[in-house]
């Protein structure tokens, strides 16, 4: 009987990894599945025009071209993906000229690459233009090295093939910026809440231990938070340059009054993590009130997700309003230091949760203040 639960145990936990490993493939092709849309009409769209406009009759470079510049459309800034597409065809140029006048051969492969590299630097390329420079000649000096004479029809097409990944990524199938800040969003919020629960239980139980993990998931907030800031400046550029996406101006001006604001409740959570490790460590009681207003701090996050999602600000302004109410309450009846640290970091917390919904200063201070 002992054998036979085990294996059943055994067979449940194989089944089980079978059906999440078939769920991690279908969200990564779900997650995919735009930037593949993107690269098929790229490449299509450069090969039809290097064909039929431009009048090559085999235009390697332009599907190529499309390809990798569009690596860099999706998350990236604008002006990088620009300067890949740049880099290509300078690379392709000076690869067809060079291997023209001196021919193939391993120390000529050499020259080339370093030679191309070179030239995107002098041109004032960074080390982006400058490798991908480099990775072109490459292709031209070992796949397809030009016939005879000096040829620039491949660095044309690899410019067709750039020009096209820019107009499906910014007109054709432009990026949606809500979604981007959405799922750059998502972590911060989430790893702010992991953070304050672990803060609360970390009071309630007196465990050190809890304070250090809401340490490491403010780390953790701490980086995805960069990376939400860099999905703004790709945000902005997707409704500027898209016609079909000036609707969602309003939703990434939201985020980006409230990406600041989250950058300053990491820091103060921080702090407030600091002052109960001090609090635990010294054996100062806290006020359950204290606890209290946390988990409110934690609901007002919780909240934030649907205010970035179109929904109303009010949930999670009135969270943080009543943490802010239990932390007053605290002020006014207790002289502990490590109790005054602690709910003067929930004061600022709760001033920067509710300016994180479009809150002014002043109105924000205001709440925190009154707050009864």
């Amino acid at each position: 009987m002992i054998q036979r639960a085990r294996r059943d145990e055994l067979l449940e936990q194989a089944a089980e990894a079978s059906r999440t490993g078939l769920r991690t493939r279908q969200q990564r092709i779900s997650t995919s599945a735009r930037p593949i849309l993107h690269s098929a009409v790229a490449a299509s769209l450069a090969w039809l025009v290097a064909t039929e406009v431009v009048g090559h009759d085999r235009p390697f470079f332009a599907p190529i071209s499309a390809v990798v510049t569009l690596g860099l459309t999706v998350g990236e800034r604008r002006r990088r993906a620009v300067e890949l597409a740049i880099g290509v065809s300078v690379g392709i140029a000076i690869a067809d000229a060079l291997v023209a006048a001196i021919g193939t051969g391993t120390w000529q492969v050499g020259a080339v690459v370093a030679l191309a590299m070179i030239a995107a630097t002098l041109v004032g390329g960074g080390p982006l233009l400058a490798s991908q420079a480099g990775a072109s000649a490459v292709l031209v000096a070992t796949l397809q090295p030009p016939d005879g004479g000096v040829d620039f029809g491949r660095a044309l097409d690899a410019l067709v093939g750039g020009g096209c990944a820019l107009l499906v990524s910014s007109l054709l199938l432009p990026v949606n910026p809500l979604r981007l800040l959405r799922e750059s969003a998502e972590p911060v919020l989430d790893d702010l809440v992991e953070a304050l629960e672990q803060l609360s239980d970390a009071l309630t139980t007196r465990r050190p231990a809890a304070a250090d993990a809401a340490l490491l998931a403010l780390a953790r907030a701490e980086g995805v938070h960069e990376g939400l800031v860099g999905t703004l400046e790709t945000a902005g550029e997707a409704v500027r340059l898209s016609p079909q996406r000036r609707g969602a101006l309003s939703g990434v001006d939201r985020y980006a009054v409230a990406a600041g604001q989250l950058g300053r409740t990491i820091e103060d959570v921080r702090a407030l993590a600091r002052g109960t490790m001090r609090a635990i460590n010294a054996e100062d009681a806290v006020p359950a009130e204290a606890m209290r207003a946390i988990g409110q701090l934690t609901a007002s996050a919780r909240a934030l997700k649907d205010y970035f999602g179109g929904g109303s600000p009010e949930p999670a302004r009135e969270a943080a309003t009543r943490a802010a109410a239990l932390a007053n309450g605290v002020l006014e009846s207790t002289g502990n230091l490590s109790a005054v640290h602690i709910v003067g970091q929930i004061r600022l917390a709760a001033v920067d949760l509710l300016r994180a919904t479009g809150l002014p200063r002043e109105e924000a201070q205001q709440a925190v203040r009154g707050a009864r």
